[in-house]
């Protein structure tokens, strides 16, 4: 076996699945995939449970607020385990205790026990920060950002398919003669046994490092303790905000985006699905544009060239959404949301191009960090659409200057070269 098999790739050839590292980068990415078409099943079918359920503007709100409150927990914990357990392990326990919401909501019949299905399905977003720390382990520091740009991007990737394919898969069981309450729930069947067979996928053909799993290679990899300092660096809390009005801006919008299009343009759950899936589609390339660009900018220009990058992303991401939120027609709105799609998810691959270079010995940490601002960038923004008094529109509208600020404070902030000419060659530690 070739001295390679045994360290972290320098090059990324999405098409190969030669190698332990890249069976694990696209085992990875679709394991986020199919947890992300698990975690957002219910947002294209929300209309119809909307009214199943009899539920008001408030109370759908609430439940875009917990889908991703309580993923803003399960990242931090899922950071901090990917450190002691290894990613594969964490990985596959997290696809088996997760799928079990997934699979059981349909048993809810009333608002309350809605509300706590769509809490506890909202840990499997915590894969997020596995599928960034299982890429980190298997990529050289030249070729990280956009690894981890890819596997995020097409992770992400689940949310616009599932706006697409779940009204499909609804439209399919009320075909086979069910009622349209029964068939949402029967649909949430699909996603949780496409966790199982992912979770044995992760078992029989990852490794956590490309020289072996943790308990394999003993401590030469895990041999550092948790650096609860790290906190004071101010460089984590601003990429935290930047991914709250990034990351978190694109949960929100997988949640409403649904039923925005009915409500404003009139449309059948089955189009309005199209039009949302549109936006999630976008992370077939612009996540990993994002994390390409970051990381030729980090060579010629250094972190703070990432920075500036990231901060220029934000920037055109807030003014593209105000100018969706302006739009009369549905044809400009489509537009508008494409141009909006695409600063937003470059802006993620930007965010996680700079990540694995703040602090080497804490990188699940940092990652759980972030990751977890994306939620509550998420839950914040929740609250807008929960509101009675303030329209879809006037939400966007907020958001978008929210975004337009935090970019601001992205600019300013001052990141450290990163010191790639101090890493050992094959070294796992990744900085």
């Amino acid at each position: 076996m070739s001295n390679s098999s045994y360290k972290p790739l320098e090059k990324l050839n999405v098409f190969s699945l030669k190698g332990i590292q890249m069976k694990t980068f696209h085992i990875t990415w679709f394991m986020f995939f199919i947890c992300f078409f698990g975690w957002f099943g219910l947002a294209p079918l929300m209309p119809t449970i909307r009214g199943d359920l009899h539920l008001t503007k408030s109370q759908v709100g609430n439940l875009i607020i917990i889908s991703v409150s309580t993923t803003i927990i399960a990242r931090l914990i899922i950071g901090k385990l990917c450190d002691n357990w290894g990613p594969r392990k964490t990985a596959i326990r997290l696809l088996l205790v997760g799928s079990l919401p997934v699979i059981l909501v349909g048993l809810a019949h009333s608002y309350t026990s809605l509300l706590i299905f769509r809490g506890a399905i909202g840990i499997i977003g915590a894969s997020f920060v596995i599928t960034q720390y299982h890429t980190s382990m298997m990529f050289a520091p030249n070729i990280k950002g956009t690894a981890n740009a890819f596997t995020g991007g097409w992770g992400n990737l689940g949310g616009g398919v599932t706006n697409i394919v779940m009204p499909l898969i609804f439209a399919t069981i009320v075909g086979f003669g069910y009622t349209k309450q029964e068939a949402w729930r029967y649909a949430m069947i699909v996603p949780g046994v496409l966790m199982w067979l992912t979770a044995w996928l992760y078992a029989k053909y990852t490794k956590d490092t490309p020289i072996g799993n943790f308990n394999e290679i003993g401590h030469i990899t895990h041999k550092k303790k948790t650096d609860w300092h790290i906190l004071k660096d101010g460089r984590i809390w601003a990429l935290t905000a930047g991914y709250a009005t990034c990351f978190g801006v694109e949960i929100t919008f997988d949640n409403v985006a649904s039923l925005h299009f009915v409500d404003s343009f009139h449309l059948s759950l089955q189009t309005a699905g199209l039009c949302a899936g549109i936006f999630g589609g976008m992370n077939l390339f612009a996540r990993a544009l994002g994390g390409f660009v970051s990381d030729k900018t980090g060579k010629k220009y250094g972190i703070r060239g990432k920075g500036i990058f990231l901060a220029l992303m934000l920037l055109l991401e807030g003014v593209c959404l105000l100018f969706f939120a302006a739009a009369g027609t549905l044809v400009m709105a489509i537009i508008c949301m494409l141009i909006f799609a695409l600063f937003l998810k470059m802006a993620n691959g930007a965010t996680y191009g700079i990540v694995p270079f703040i602090n080497k010995n804490n990188v699940g940490l940092i990652s759980g960090i972030v990751g977890a601002g994306g939620n509550c960038g998420g839950m914040v923004f929740g609250f807008l659409f929960k509101s009675q008094t303030i329209s879809y529109v006037q939400a966007f509208n907020y958001i978008g200057i929210a975004i337009i600020g935090i970019s601001l404070i992205v600019l300013i902030t001052k990141f450290a070269q990163p010191k790639y000419e101090q890493e050992v060659e094959g070294d796992l530690i990744i900085a």
